[in-house]
């Protein structure tokens, strides 16, 4: 159907004699195919009589002027010698068109010379560049559609018709069809419809064959649109030539071959009997158009315009033409004299059919022609808007394909056209309102979801219409339309349904596409008026710019929206409407009448007899609205009818006189301002105007019985028109036009979808000239988010419905491509509660909420299409778009525990997929080893055992043994049970928690409050099994997502923590709820205490809930808790820092010592952190001391722990002395004095610890104790002990040491065994330290105290009695020792005689108690000396005294030791 363009220019010339070439490479072949035609054209001839023999007259010319050309043309046609396309064509196709026109030829001669034009004009032989192409196309068509015959039968003529279709079609096919003019081209398609109605009295092929002709014949000449270059020709004046151009149509289409008188002839050229095109103009075309458009005419083209080339003119002649059949329609065929056209569907058919072709080819390139457009614009949407309500389906289907077409080529020119045919014609018969059939119904429904399924058209409707105020909400009431009709109300699902579902999931996954490209902020700014702006002036700066228009069709969509729920508050209370309206800066603080005017206006919604009030009202400022009111119409060119049923339409007309006579008087002099014409002023507008409401009334109120004539009406409009009367032919119209159609002077109230009448008509004509360019949408999400919020909650209702409704799986798949398109959109644009509610709205379908009545609910899941694949969408969705669910969480949990009881989730799912290592080879759950009791273990009474996991599920499907004997399953079970694994593993149930880091913040918080939640309040006393199996594997999920999640630790810590701490103090007995949370909790601090050290006191103080564990607990747990704290302080020793972490887990392992199971396991972790002292830290040095005694102190285990244990403490001073060490080197003298005090005290408290376990029982230990303390009290070279703290370890730890030793040997107990052994080592230890350390003490004030303290000492281990008697051991070594003492005072010179008075106090002192002792020691100790003596020696022993090298203290000491 292509052509080549119209080439110009030499090229072509140049090129197209190869082209001949190339098709026909021999001139002869040409000649001897035309030749071989013409002798077909003579031998037809021949067989006639009348052309047969030669003619007997008197003339010269022997042989008709026919056949002589004929003959004569075949014998140049060998003599050519040039080009073909250089001979002039006419040259060998005149004979044969003389045949043709000829009208002494019959049909069958007729038709072979038309067979031979067909054929010479398909040779390609004549194209644009052929000489003199143009005359000879333009005879082929005035000499084919001037065509005469003499019709012999019906049959013949049928056939000489079906090849004059052949040959026009022929011609415009042509290469050289470009070079026909516009007149001729009219011809064409004139002559054709002629046949195509003749064809309806003839024989069904023919009809057929007219009308494929009629069809590619409007799509050759539309395809060549887009090859017409855009020059608009001027347009003249209405003039005679018009007719004369355009020719008519007798009224009732009987127009076409009329049979002669004498039956034997046929005359195919219409009304004129003979001559050429000239003369008969474009007969018919424009039909009855003239006459029934409305009374109007389109300006006809210049004569001189439709001879020139064709193009644009003949297509708007005929375009109006086809517009025309469909007007045509209205009036004609349905009187009397209708013919046999089937009118009621045929015509519109054929016509629409036409248009559409027209449409299609001609595509944009009508936008650049405004003709074209204009005719689009008003008479053809009038048209299809009118049959879009025809009862005819088929009718409806091809209006529906022609507006497609039309929004894909020209929605940028029609937009009120658009929004006029969905609220009028869509909406009305999509709902099966106004008396619509289902068929009508099911073509409005496929009609828009073929709208629906253009990716743009929802956003184009929302944008443009939605969101302008003038406008009704077409996007909303769409999206409802589709909702709604998507909903199987109490009846089975329909197609009806499917196909509406189809329409609304197409513009959910348009949005979901859209989300890919850019341009989703999920973060709108929230629109709002901070000042007063006229509302109907909102404009935007560049309607193709989307950074302009967004923001601008937002603002007016938030304008439109509070501008209704202002109606609403009008509606209630006009005073308060209207103050709402100023509050929201859409009205001026200070009303003016034009603000209300234009809100009266443009508000949709409002109480129509309210605004009637309003307006009629006498106040001033009301008739001052009313005024500005009448200003905001467009009266222009209007009929005062048109323009009063418009202006009534907006209102309810009040009742009082006065009032109507108010609005009246508004009315007429807006009308008169715009629309003079006729009238003389404004009064008579007045008149005229009330003199219709009154005819009005007459005519169509039922209590008026006898009715006004026209005569009357025509009589009481005399001399209205400033004293004249006026035309008479124009009261008569408006008589008429009342009569026929009533001024509704009550308007429909509210959001109905209101007929299409000429006024409205009029009036969207002349708003589409003033309204807002139309908003091209392109692929990026601009307005998504403000749609979906609009349609999401029907859309989920309806997708939900549908899905719970319907029974295969085709519609299952397509209910489930919806619910994943709205959550990818709920996600993108942030919108949670949706999602949530598409969760909630899921998981019911899944049927594992449902609770299970069914005897095996696995093979039930399993046969259960619709449930599996809700399941799987369900889990896809948490997977996908878990980080925006919020509540949604909960019913997700409550799939996973019914799959969990069930025995149907991956053994993974619990496990905390960050530490493949503690992994359990118990398939159920996932659980630590340390297990002892898991959920799987306890029987419910009366069952049998539920197995775990899939396999153990398997193979107890499998199992006979059972306590009940059990059939063999089915193949069919089987089948089912594969399935559920199947679509169990599709689900990736475990990624929720293993992803559950990459979760946002918030959507993690929930995740973990719906765990929780789910987990239920722990109960004291015993809960059913099942609740805590269901308890637990909660708590195994929600320790897994803490531990995926320790960089977001803080979020969750408080929720776990307290949900742990209920559960360990409501728990009195030993299970395995208590048992995952303590183990879990510890699990928790090991894994996290490297990470979060600002966190690490928070995490140890959780474990002082396992220090309020009901006894029994801990007991039965104690072993493995402490395996675990001694897990952690080996993991995380350096990370554990305060004091307050140090006291939780030395509380913990303080525990362990006095139990037999776990005091091995806390000795290790005690022996980790003390050996060596690589642990110990002033922060932990006390506690950790504690601990060891305490182990030191436990009969657990053997005594050798025990003196393990006092290693560990003897063995800490050297943590001391390194710290000291530190300490000076590292800081400043003050904070080093400082220093040394605090690890003095630690010191102290060191000795303090090792004396009491010097009094265990177990002599081993006692023993190992009193050296242990020796070894601190010695070893403290490098600690710089003050004096004050020496005399106080005198008094808290020697002495008392002794004391409590000396009690215990001489109070007979039994369970002491060898005290004498403690108490010589006891003796031993006040010795040595007495005597490492005689220089400092020496110089205590407190000196002789201690001294004497010393000596009671030795006088009561002296006169000890073990077990009843004096024990000679002691009393040697006593003696022994206080002699070495004494030697070494003596040597010091600190035991000398002195003169001064009262100084000899310690002199005199010793001897006292040493002399109670052992009288002889004096004279041992001072031999060469008596009492008297000893002053004179003073000096002397002084100065020796002070010469004393220090080392020579190593004799005593050595003497001591040996002792």
């Amino acid at each position: 159907m292509g052509r080549l363009k119209l080439q110009s220019g030499i090229k072509a010339i140049e090129e197209e004699p190869e082209d001949y070439d190339t098709t026909y490479s021999n001139r002869a072949t040409l000649a001897c195919m035309i030749n071989s035609e013409v002798g077909a054209v003579l031998a037809v001839m021949r067989r006639n009589v009348r052309w047969g023999g030669r003619y007997m007259s008197g003339d010269d010319q022997l042989e008709h002027s026919l056949i002589q050309s004929l003959k004569a043309l075949r014998k140049q046609i060998f003599l050519w010698q040039n080009q073909w396309h250089t001979i002039n064509p006419a040259m060998y196709l005149q004979p044969f068109l003389d045949v043709i026109r000829s009208d002494e030829t019959g049909a069958q001669i007729t038709g072979v010379a038309l067979s031979s034009v067909h054929k010479i004009l398909t040779l390609d032989v004549i194209d644009q560049n052929t000489v003199n192409v143009e005359d000879a196309m333009r005879l082929v068509v005035d000499a084919v559609t001037s065509c005469r015959f003499e019709v012999t039968d019906p049959a013949s003529e049928e056939v000489v018709l079906m090849k004059i279709l052949q040959v026009l079609l022929a011609c415009m096919k042509s290469k050289a069809s470009v070079m026909l003019s516009n007149q001729h081209v009219c011809t064409i398609v004139n002559t054709c419809f002629r046949i195509v109605h003749q064809a309806e009295k003839k024989g069904d092929l023919l009809q057929r064959v007219a009308r494929h002709t009629m069809h590619e014949l409007v799509r050759c000449i539309f395809l060549h649109l887009s090859n017409v270059d855009n020059t608009e020709h001027a347009l003249v004046n209405r003039t005679g030539t018009a007719k004369q151009e355009l020719g008519g149509i007798d009224n009732n289409y009987a127009f076409g071959a009329k049979q002669a008188e004498n039956g034997n002839g046929s005359e195919y050229d219409g009304q004129t009997p003979s001559g050429s095109f000239a003369s008969n103009g474009s007969a018919g075309l424009v039909a009855t158009v003239r006459e029934e458009s409305n009374g109007k005419e389109t300006v006809p083209y210049d004569l001189h315009l439709m001879t020139e080339l064709y193009g644009v003119p003949c297509m708007v002649e005929i375009f109006h033409f086809l517009c025309s059949l469909l007007n045509a329609v209205e009036h004609v065929g349905m009187g009397p004299l209708s013919n046999t056209l089937a009118f009621e569907e045929d015509v519109p058919l054929f016509a629409l059919g036409l248009i559409n072709s027209a449409i299609e080819l001609g595509g944009p390139s009508f936008r650049r022609h405004p003709r074209l457009l204009s005719l689009i614009q008003d008479e053809l949407f009038r048209n299809l808007m009118q049959f879009g309500l025809s009862m005819s389906p088929l009718i409806l289907s091809m209006v529906c394909s022609i507006v497609l077409n039309l929004y894909q080529h020209l929605r940028t020119e029609l937009k009120l056209q658009l929004e006029a045919f969905f609220s009028c014609v869509i909406l009305r018969l999509a709902q099966g309102k106004y008396g619509a059939s289902y068929q009508q119904q099911e073509v409005a429904m496929e009609a828009l979801v073929d709208f629906c399924r253009q990716k743009t058209f929802m956003v184009e409707m929302y944008a443009n219409l939605d969101c302008d105020i003038t406008c009704s909400n077409v996007f909303e009431d769409l999206a409802n339309l589709l909702s709604k009709s998507a909903f199987p109300v109490n009846c089975p699902l329909s197609a009806m349904h499917i196909l509406s579902l189809d329409g609304l999931i197409a513009v959910i996954q348009g949005m979901a596409e859209r989300i890919g490209n850019g341009s989703v902020s999920s973060e709108q700014a929230p629109v709002s008026l901070e000042e007063y702006i006229p509302f109907w002036m909102v404009k935007c700066g560049n309607y193709n710019d989307p950074s302009h228009w967004v923001p601008f069709v937002r603002r007016r969509k938030y304008i439109k929206r509070r501008l209704m729920i202002g109606a609403d508050h009008f509606n209630r209370d006009p005073k308060k409407g209207l103050e709402f309206l100023q509050g929201t800066h859409l009205l001026p603080d200070k009303l003016d009448p034009q603000s209300v005017a234009c809100f009266f206006r443009y508000t949709a919604g409002l109480d129509k007899n309210l605004v009637g009030d309003f307006l009629g009202n006498h106040d001033e400022f009301c008739v001052q609205v009313l005024h500005e009111f009448a200003g905001t119409f467009d009266f222009q060119d209007m009929n005062l009818d048109t323009a009063l049923r418009l202006f009534l339409e907006t209102f309810r007309l009040p009742g009082e006189s006065q009032k109507i006579q108010r609005v009246l008087e508004a009315f007429s002099e807006r009308y008169y301002e715009q629309s003079p014409q006729i009238l003389a002023n404004k009064d008579a507008a007045l008149l005229l105007s009330y003199s219709l409401i009154m005819l009005n009334t007459d005519q169509h109120n039922v209590q008026v019985k006898k009715k006004m004539t026209e005569e009357d009406f025509i009589r009481n409009n005399r001399h209205i028109n400033g004293g004249n009367d006026l035309p008479r032919e124009f009261l008569s119209e408006l008589y008429h036009s009342i009569c026929k159609n009533e001024i509704r002077t009550t308007p429909e109230q509210g959001f109905g979808y209101p007929e299409m009448t000429p006024s409205r008509w009029i009036d969207l004509m002349h708003k589409s000239k003033k309204t807002a360019p139309f908003i091209l949408a392109d692929s990026r999400a601009y307005l998504d988010h403000d749609m979906f919020a609009i349609m999401s909650g029907p859309t989920i209702a309806a997708i939900s419905v549908v899905f719970d409704h319907a029974e295969h799986e085709d519609v299952y798949q397509t209910c489930i491509d919806g619910f994943l398109a709205v959550a990818k959109i709920s996600a993108c644009h942030h919108l949670e509660d949706v999602l949530d509610d598409l969760v909630v709205s899921l998981c019911k379908f899944t049927t594992l909420l449902n609770p299970s009545s069914v005897e095996e609910p696995v093979l039930a899941f399993g046969d259960d299409t619709k449930a599996r694949m809700a399941t799987v969408t369900v889990f896809t969705i948490a997977n996908r778009y878990g980080d925006y669910i919020r509540t949604g969480w909960r019913n997700i949990l409550d799939c996973i525990l019914r799959l969990h009881k069930l025995g149907l989730l991956p053994a993974r799912v619990a496990s905390d997929a960050a530490d493949e290592s503690e992994l359990s080879a118990d398939p159920g759950h996932g659980k630590p080893i340390t297990n002892s009791l898991s959920s799987a273990h306890i029987q419910s009474i009366g069952t049998p055992r539920r197995s775990s996991g899939l396999m153990g599920r398997f193979s107890q499907l499998l199992s006979l043994d059972t306590e009940e004997p059990r059939s063999q399953p089915t193949e069919q079970q089987l089948a089912a049970h594969q399935r559920t694994l199947q679509t169990i593993q599709k689900c990736h149930i475990d990624s929720i928690f293993t992803e559950s880091k990459f979760l946002q913040a918030e959507s993690l918080l929930q995740l973990a409050r719906a765990l929780i939640w789910a987990a239920g309040r722990p109960q004291k006393g015993s809960s059913s099994p099942e609740d805590e199996d269901t308890a637990v594997f909660c708590l195994e999920l929600l320790i897994a997502i803490t531990l995926n999640n320790r960089d977001r630790i803080v979020l969750l810590w408080q929720g776990v923590y307290e949900h742990i701490a209920n559960i360990v103090q409501s728990t009195v007995m030993p299970c395995a709820l208590v048992e995952k949370a303590v183990f879990g909790l510890l699990r928790i601090c090991q894994r996290l205490l490297p990470y979060k050290e600002n966190l690490a006191d928070e995490l140890l103080r959780s474990l002082q809930l396992v220090l309020k564990l009901d006894a029994r607990v801990a007991d039965a747990y104690c072993e493995q808790i402490t395996q675990e704290v001694s897990r952690l302080v080996k993991a995380n020793a350096t990370h554990i820092r305060s004091q307050m972490g140090w006291r939780t887990i030395t509380s913990l392992l303080s525990i362990t010592a006095r139990h037999p199971e776990a005091s091995e396991a806390g000795f290790d972790a005690l022996l980790f952190i003390m050996s060596d002292g690589v642990h110990l830290l002033p922060a932990n040095y006390v506690l950790c001391i504690d601990t060891a005694r305490q182990f030191a102190e436990s009969r657990v285990g053997q005594a050798e722990r025990s003196v393990r244990a006092l290693d560990l403490m003897s063995g800490s001073v050297d943590c001391l002395v390194r710290w000291a060490h530190e300490a000076k080197e590292a800081v400043g003298e003050e904070d080093a004095a400082k220093m040394v005090q605090d690890i003095g005290d630690l010191w102290l408290r060191l000795v303090q610890g090792l004396r009491k376990v010097c009094l265990d029982q177990r002599e081993e230990v006692r023993n190992h104790a009193l050296l242990s303390l020796q070894k601190c009290l010695i070893g403290v070279d490098g600690i710089h002990i003050s004096q004050g703290l020496w005399s106080q370890c005198f008094e808290l730890v020697i002495f008392t040491v002794l004391d409590d030793l000396l009690e215990i040997a001489q109070g007979h107990q039994k369970d002491y065994r060898n005290m004498e052994g403690s108490l010589i080592l006891a003796m031993k230890l006040l010795s040595k330290v007495f005597l490492q350390l005689f220089h400092d003490l020496s110089h205590l004030s407190t000196f002789c105290k201690l001294w004497l303290g010393v000596l009671s000492r030795m006088e009561k281990y002296m006169k000890a009695k073990v077990r009843g008697k004096k024990s000679e051991k002691l009393q040697e070594l006593a003696l022994e020792l206080l002699k070495n003492i004494l030697i070494v005072m003596k040597t010091r010179g600190v035991l000398i005689q002195r003169s001064a008075l009262g100084g000899d106090s310690l002199w005199e002192l010793t001897w006292l108690h040493v002399n109670n002792i052992a009288p002889s020691l004096q004279s041992e100790v001072f031999p060469d000396q008596d009492p008297e003596q000893s002053l004179h020696k003073h000096g002397e022993t002084g100065s020796e005294t002070a010469s004393v090298p220090s080392n020579e203290t190593t004799t005593p000491e050595g003497a001591g030791a040996g002792g």
